[in-house]
Parts: C-alpha cells; structure tokens; sequence
C-alpha cells in the first residue's frame, strides 16, 4: 500500500486515475511491477533515503550504460531538486532552457505539471545547472516545445510519469541499490537540507506541500543528523 502511494506522489496523477481494488487503490502496471520484480503486492514501506555513497554506486552504474548523460541528469535532478518524478517527465525543453540557450535560474512550473494543480517555482543551484548543461550537449530537440528528457522510442515525445517511475526503479535494481525507487532523489533531497538546519517551511515549499505535517513525514532521521543534535545541549 505504502509503495503505491508513494507512487502516486511521485507522479501527476489524480486519485481518479487510480483504479480500487478491494481496500487498496492499485495503478495496474504498478502492480505488475511489484508482482514481476518483488513477489508480492506492495514494495517498501517508505522510499529509500539514499547516502551518498549510495549515490555514487548508481552514478557509477549510469556511467557504463547508454544514454548516461541523460539518466545522470534525470537522476541528479531527483536530488538537487527534490521534484516529484512526474514534474521532471511533464518539462518541456524551453521550461528548462532559455532563448539563448541557457540553463534558467527558475523552472517555472505549471499548475497542470504539478501534483496539487498549483503553479510553483524551482530554484535551479549551480550544482544542478552543471548536470543538465552537460546533458544538454547532446540532446537539442528541433522544437523547444518537445520533452526535456527524451525517450528512446521513435514514436514518443519523451518520457512520462509511467516511464519514468520503472526507469528509476529498475536503475536502483540493477545498481544493487534495494528499496529505491523514484522517489527517492526527493525524500533525500529533503532530508539532506532538514540536516543542514534548513527550517521546515522552507521546505514546505522548496517540495511543493501543502501542509507541514507531510513534510515532516519526508525527512528521514539519520546517525548523522542526530550526533550533531546532542553536540548542541
């Protein structure tokens, strides 16, 4: 259950779009996902938060596939944004790029791109900025209108929320990453800056939430986070 709605936090996806069966809400190819890769109905309780040497394994792995320019900035985008795995597969290449062609300092996002049909603003850090200008060497779609991150099949204009999701939970599989999924980037994301002292309306709203009790529930308490909690008593 717990996988499932994670699932539909990652994506655009209304409830309406979700199909219930019995006491739980099932997305079909969710289900076939789990049932296929894990054996059972439902994944991991929460979405991983991952270390960064954990972060590294998978950056290491997107290093000897193809399209590893593409996946690396898919996947650094996850954790240097924090947005949700179908706002990035929603990005149009001139939300992202400029008409001189640079990387914006604000992705704007559309109410219509988000989970909550509310506009909001993604702050772009230089860390970010370095990835996709990398990735932006080798994709310049013809039509700025055309999918930020592109697909692999002929016949499509990038990648969606569906594609995506199995991108990324495949990718942390074969990694050897266990209970990764895509939302992932996200939660860590907002565990790393909780951290670093980052107070929780701010990141309230660098996540995109409305209220401060889902935000809570993202941040993952770590050895780390609490060693320098007692340095301060």
């Amino acid at each position: 259950m717990a996988y499932l709605i994670d699932y539909w936090k990652d994506s655009n996806l209304s409830l309406n779009s979700l199909k219930k069966v019995g006491n739980l809400i099932v997305r079909k190819h969710t289900y076939d996902i789990a049932k296929l890769w894990l054996g059972r109905k439902t994944m991991s309780k929460q979405a991983k938060t991952l270390t960064q040497a954990e972060i590294r394994k998978v950056l290491d792995y997107i290093a000897t596939r193809k399209h590893s320019l593409r996946n690396r900035a898919m996947l650094m985008t996850t954790y240097l944004s924090g947005m949700r795995v179908g706002e990035i597969s929603s990005l149009r290449y001139s939300d992202v790029i400029d008409s001189e062609g640079n990387i914006r300092n604000e992705i704007r996002l559309r109410a219509e791109q988000t989970k909550g049909n509310e506009a909001r603003v993604v702050f772009v850090s230089e860390k970010l900025r370095k990835e996709l200008e990398r990735y932006i060497t080798v994709y310049k779609p013809a039509n700025i209108n055309h999918k930020f991150f592109y697909s692999q099949k002929r016949d499509s204009d990038g990648m969606n929320a569906n594609t995506a999701t199995q991108f990324f939970h495949f990718l942390y599989k074969r990694a050897g990453i266990e209970g990764g999924s895509s939302h992932s980037g996200r939660r860590t994301f907002i565990t790393n800056l909780a951290s670093k002292g980052v107070g929780v309306r701010v990141l309230m709203s660098l996540a995109g939430h409305k209220n401060i009790g889902t935000t809570q529930a993202y941040i993952d308490v770590n050895d780390d986070m609490k060693r320098k909690a007692v340095e301060l008593v």
